[in-house]
């Protein structure tokens, strides 16, 4: 098979992103929506296809691996220096945004498909901080006082657990974690039978492991090394969405990335399933409280998915996908994260003052009903 061009590889990022993003409009599939559901009405249903999600990622993306399609050590959720606390910190404050949200990155580039201004304002507001951590004037910070703070991994193998498994036994164990892993994430999601009363929600978790795994074909397995410019990323919105925002509104910049594309792909997508299922509508704020909630989380979502090295979507499924460490902390710090902005938002405590008393309202819940999917 011919290697893809550039110009290839980001026309295949549009089409998955346009995939994923029409799934997850018609399923109602949001990350944050899942851990709001579990926290608050005690419904595990988006979980689940959550977890189906990184289960069929996992599968496809370590036979790429097994089969020496996909080299680890091409992968940038893999390093051999573990940034703990980059990672932990980072997925606290983008969880905490997520809550003041209401959604994830991804989600927020789905809700804008379907007319919601309130996440254009929401994304652009995330464009410019995380471009000013990744690259602009807190970079330097970043890097000094929180990247700086890692661990080595012993013998020097890459922060994947399979590697690190198998340094420390002796032989590989990387088919054995796969199985071991995807067996747990199926057995869990379809232990009972209420997954299967929504099929458009379990059809939007299919669609999004399938895609991530594809993500990983195009931009590691099938590209022309001589004309994609950044190693294989995989499907992630922290950069990308940063990207396209400083591609429109400064020169010089190309358009036709694989980040870039799936960005736009998402929006598309998300767009014609509302249309097609007379869903769209025009949305913008309430009031000026809803406003700075909104600006104050994509804030925090910007800062928090540059520390956290990924958003739900790049921690939660794609670094997932390849085993890396850095799920565990990324991913348990935004659920904290989440829970401790539901506490804020449903308490209507001051943040210093819900803090002290947050341990001992961790377990309440309310009794919201559980609209997972309709």
């Amino acid at each position: 098979m011919e290697p893809l061009p550039a110009w290839a590889v980001a026309l295949c990022g549009g089409a998955i992103g346009c995939v994923i993003g029409y799934a997850a409009r018609r399923g109602r599939l949001c990350t944050f929506g899942a851990l709001e559901d579990a926290f608050l009405a005690g419904s595990f249903r988006r979980l689940k296809v959550l977890a189906v999600a990184l289960g069929i990622a996992i599968l496809l993306t370590q036979i790429l691996i097994l089969t020496g399609a996909l080299a680890p050590e091409t992968i940038r959720y893999l390093p051999t220096h573990l940034a703990w606390l980059s990672i932990l910190v980072g997925g606290l404050i983008f969880g905490f945004g997520m809550a003041l949200v209401g959604t994830c990155t991804f989600g927020s580039l789905v809700r804008l498909g379907g007319g919601d201004l309130r996440s254009l304002v929401t994304i652009l507001v995330y464009a410019i901080i995380t471009l000013a951590v990744l690259r602009g004037g807190l970079a330097p910070f970043r890097l000094a006082y929180l990247e700086s703070q890692n661990i080595a991994l012993p013998g020097g193998v890459q922060a994947d657990l399979a590697a690190l498994l198998s340094w420390l036994s002796g032989f590989e164990t990387r088919a054995g974690v796969m199985v071991v892993l995807a067996a747990l994430l199926f057995g869990w999601a379809f232990s009972k039978r209420d997954i299967f009363g929504t099929p458009r929600l379990l059809a939007s978790g299919l669609a999004l492991g399938v895609g991530a795994a594809m993500a990983w074909v195009v931009t590691g397995v099938i590209a022309d090394e001589m004309t994609l410019i950044v190693e294989p990323r995989g499907l992630t919105f922290v950069a990308p969405v940063a990207d396209t925002v400083q591609a429109i509104a400064l020169p010089g910049q190309s358009m036709w990335t694989f980040g870039i594309c799936s960005v736009f792909g998402v929006i598309v997508g998300a767009y014609l399933a509302s249309i097609r299922h007379a869903e769209f509508r025009w949305e913008a704020y309430d009031d000026a409280r809803e406003m700075k909630r909104h600006i104050t989380g994509g804030a925090m979502m910007g800062l928090g998915g540059v520390l956290a090295g990924g958003c739900t979507i790049g921690q939660g499924i794609t670094a997932g996908s390849v085993l890396a460490l850095s799920w565990f902390l990324a991913v348990g710090g935004m659920a904290i994260g989440a829970r401790i902005g539901l506490s804020y938002l449903l308490s209507g405590l001051r943040l210093r003052d819900l803090l002290a008393v947050w341990p001992a309202i961790w377990g309440q819940r309310d009794r919201r009903p559980d609209t997972g999917g309709r």
